[in-house]
């Protein structure tokens, strides 16, 4: 079995709704996913922008997610640690050293063409075991070697 995985707040390829943007709440949204294979440890989301006038923009940053979980709830507390265990890394920039938040920071790109917000699902043979606010190329790093499999579901939006 492939892993998909998908959202009720979008489909595949539409249009991200303004509560999970900027310009609305910023929440983060509601995910689910199946086919995660049976030898998985742990789970991480990456969440980022390859539209941006300046480069591949960090929007999310989860990891050590326990591998039973069948999705997320809506509007994730924007905190280092969550009750399930998971750590959420710094984002919000292009550049390691500019990243200063943590948590999900929805979608606010500049008036003008629409912006692709890729979300990437990855099952993992082990816990990554990194502190909080680690940066998505140290979970890059850590992951290296031990994805069992991915998912992507790509959402929309323009202002």
């Amino acid at each position: 079995m492939t892993m998909q995985m998908k959202s009720p707040a979008f489909a595949q390829n539409s249009k991200i709704p303004r509560k999970l943007t900027c310009d609305g709440e910023d929440l983060s949204p509601q995910l689910s996913w199946t086919g995660v294979p049976q030898a998985a440890k742990s789970l991480a989301i990456i969440m980022d922008d390859p539209d941006a006038p300046a480069g591949l923009w960090v929007h999310w940053v989860l990891y050590d997610l326990p591998a039973s979980l069948p999705g997320l709830p809506e509007g994730l507390a924007k905190t280092e640690a969550l009750e399930n265990g998971a750590k959420q890394g710094l984002c919000w920039g292009v550049r390691d050293e500019d990243f200063d938040r943590v948590g999900y920071h929805g979608p606010c790109p500049p008036p003008g063409a629409p912006h692709r917000y890729f979300f990437r699902l990855y099952a993992l043979d082990k816990a990554l075991g990194l502190s909080s606010k680690a940066t998505k190329a140290q979970v890059e790093r850590a992951m290296k070697g031990h994805v069992l499999a991915e998912a992507e579901l790509v959402g929309i939006y323009q202002r």
